[in-house]
């Protein structure tokens, strides 16, 4: 079962208040655990974002955000119907808009975005159906959306393009599995993933 994100940070306690206060303390029931990190992100995007939903409000809830001590980020991202932020330690992170596909909460954690090569898509969508225990909800051109339920106000979101394995992932997702071998993988497209019992 997806039961949350690991995260590198430099400076863990800071990381935590600010993702804590970023996302009103509303993840969908996911953990957001931070561990100790000796270098800083180097990668231009990481391949794995959050997305938060900026609600009604949405000009308010990026001011919000900046006040706490997001950044704006320039991924390459060009003209697009939502923002782009970064956190205080450079990890991207997008606000969705009033009428977002696919978001079912008005604020808080509503996406895990995983970037997938369009030939890794399928072999992708098999191995996080089986690990996460979520369920394809959405299919298309775009990629799949994955969710614990139909209802569930968090869904991770696989597909193309898939921003070049430089480094370790910064953001990596965690799986609990009884029984299971406790540790960090590979999924089938090289991302880690951590794995506790």
């Amino acid at each position: 079962m997806l039961t949350g994100i690991v995260i590198d940070a430099l400076d863990v306690a800071r990381m935590e208040r600010f993702w804590s206060d970023a996302t009103r303390g509303r993840t969908g029931g996911l953990h957001l655990r931070f561990v100790p990190a000796t270098t800083p992100k180097t990668a231009l995007k990481n391949r794995l974002h959050l997305d938060l939903a900026g609600g009604p409000d949405w000009e308010a809830e990026v001011a919000r955000l900046l006040t706490l001590g997001a950044t704006r980020a320039d991924i390459g991202q060009g003209d697009v119907p939502w923002d782009v932020l970064a956190d205080p330690e450079g990890n991207e992170f997008c606000v969705l808009r009033p009428g977002h596909p696919g978001v079912l909460a008005d604020c808080g954690l509503v996406a895990i975005c995983l970037d997938v090569a369009e030939e890794d898509r399928c072999a992708q969508r098999a191995f996080w159906q089986s690990r996460a225990g979520w369920h394809a909800v959405e299919s298309h051109d775009w990629g799949v959306r994955l969710r614990r339920t139909p209802t569930s106000t968090v869904s991770l979101v696989m597909g193309p393009p898939a921003a070049p394995k430089e480094t370790r992932n910064r953001l990596r997702p965690e799986v609990t599995q009884r029984g299971g071998e406790p540790g960090e993988f590979l999924d089938t497209g090289g991302n880690e993933f951590h794995v506790t019992g």
